[in-house]
């Protein structure tokens, strides 16, 4: 997938938000991290975890410069846009420390949070210089949001053709009869009118959310159609794909207002996320939910592939020479990372980062010859269960411990999100290869489980947030800055 065509214009807006940037931080350096990932990948509990553990200095062993003493300590900062919401920290930590912790709620729009880093380089100047200091600027968006961008080399043709082949494909057939049966029912070349486009976007925006909750498949765009934010209801999002046209099209057609929504959801949507965020980034994260596709069988991982390597060929990617930074920045480094790994035993969580590795292969030569870096972990954010055994039929089984969700089913048995259960979660395949080749799903016991109900806190009183692995992670994409 190449990346998004622009435009002159969008070209010299994108230099010049570069050069605010550096302008702005003319004295203390920046680095703007994309996180994202598709629904309920956990991008809000990355974020917030990322944040506390810098406030904090939790516990985090394998970040080089706390590890090596260098990391002094972090604050909040006034974001340098003030036209971006900003993404609600305190609120969400709320939630996960209240007298019954509660998950946040999940990204829905784009927001954004500065932290400034303050530590001790180790270069030969450094002491000299004293204390160095690293303005961490944080993105967050939906990565449906991320599968449009695509959208901006594609006519309203090309569009609908693509849609409705997807539509028509033979796992689609549940989800998709509703919209295709009206569809079949509607004449395009009919003079153009509201009430037909209002129930065509509709019908086809719940083939879209129906698709996603029963097959948990990605690659279903428009992204904003899933999640509108502020422009729920507005003819920019009132369209749906139509059948080829038998005819000339006229001007007053059902099929010219739509394909002119369309063209307005591309220049006036997703052209402006491209130009004023998305190309703007040093680093990103891509967050996975690996297991939720895993769990729903072949089909959603296939769709899984080819989401990611959608996704990975949008990025900017490459080295930025440093000359040209104040103009032009590119992603050098790209952290896919399999959330939930707390929903496995610790004995899976090699083979969960396998099978990511298998899932991005594709992805990730194409950003290694761009000359980017990569990286694939098992993580979770804040560490929702423990580990235990449990004996059964004289065998012994690893298992997890934690307290599902309220209204979570499992086996015939629905949970009221107080009592707490051992359960042991199955075994990941050792070879990734075979998900693709026999098409056998996955046999996972997956539920959803309630934040750890209590947590520790350090010398400082500052709560402690269990996690796995996050502190690779966070390594990987802010150590070297840091050095």
């Amino acid at each position: 997938m190449p990346q998004p065509p622009t435009t002159i214009v969008d070209e010299l807006g994108i230099a010049l938000s570069n050069l605010a940037d550096s302008a702005t931080g003319a004295f203390t350096p920046t680095l703007r991290l994309g996180v994202t990932g598709l629904s309920r990948a956990g991008k809000t509990i990355f974020i917030t975890a990322l944040v506390h553990n810098l406030l904090t200095g939790g516990r985090m062993p394998g970040f080089t410069p706390l590890a090596e003493g260098r990391f002094i300590g972090a604050r909040l900062a006034e974001y340098p846009d003030a036209t971006i919401p900003r993404f609600a920290y305190e609120q969400h930590m709320e939630a996960l420390t209240g007298s019954v912790p509660s998950w946040p709620e999940s990204t829905r729009r784009i927001s954004q949070l500065r932290v400034v880093l303050k530590f001790q380089s180790k270069r030969w100047y450094s002491g000299l210089s004293g204390p160095s200091t690293l303005n961490l600027d944080i993105v967050d968006y939906p990565g449906e949001w991320l599968l449009d961008l695509p959208l901006l080399g594609l006519s309203f043709a090309e569009w609908n053709a693509e849609a409705l082949e997807r539509a028509r494909r033979p796992g689609s057939g549940k989800e998709a009869r509703p919209f295709l049966d009206m569809l079949d029912s509607i004449d395009p070349l009919k003079d153009a009118n509201d009430p037909d486009a209002e129930r065509l976007a509709a019908a086809f925006t719940d083939y879209l959310r129906r698709s996603r909750e029963h097959g948990a498949l990605s690659t279903l765009p428009p992204g904003r159609f899933l999640l509108p934010g502020d422009l729920e209801g507005s003819p920019a999002l009132t369209f749906a794909p139509l059948p080829p046209a038998s005819q000339a099209v006229r001007g007053t057609s059902l099929y010219a207002m739509l394909e002119h929504r369309y063209e307005a959801y591309k220049d006036r949507v997703v052209r402006p996320f491209f130009r004023d965020h998305f190309a703007r980034l040093d680093r990103q994260v891509v967050l996975v939910d690996t297991l939720r596709a895993l769990n729903a069988g072949p089909t959603a991982v296939a769709d899984l592939e080819t989401a990611l390597t959608a996704v990975l060929g949008c990025f900017r990617q490459g080295e930025t020479n440093p000359l040209l930074r104040p103009f032009v920045r590119k992603i050098d480094r790209i952290l896919f990372a399999a959330t939930k790994a707390d929903h496995v035993h610790h004995t899976s969580h090699d083979r969960l980062e396998t099978i990511l590795n298998r899932l991005v292969s594709n992805a990730t030569k194409r950003a290694r010859f761009a000359g980017a870096e990569t990286r694939s972990i098992a993580l979770a954010g804040i560490r929702a269960t423990r580990e235990g055994t449990i004996n059964e039929g004289g065998e012994t089984l690893p298992t997890i411990i934690g307290t599902p969700i309220k209204s979570e089913t499992l086996d015939g048995v629905t949970y009221d999100g107080k009592t707490e259960i051992a359960l042991f979660p199955g075994d990941l395949p050792e070879r990734p290869d075979s998900l693709f080749e026999d098409g056998t799903p996955v046999a996972l016991n997956f539920l959803r489980f309630t934040p750890p109900q209590k947590l520790d806190r350090n010398a400082g009183g500052d709560v402690v947030l269990p996690h796995i692995r996050f502190d690779r992670a966070l390594d990987y994409l802010v150590g070297d800055w840091l050095a």
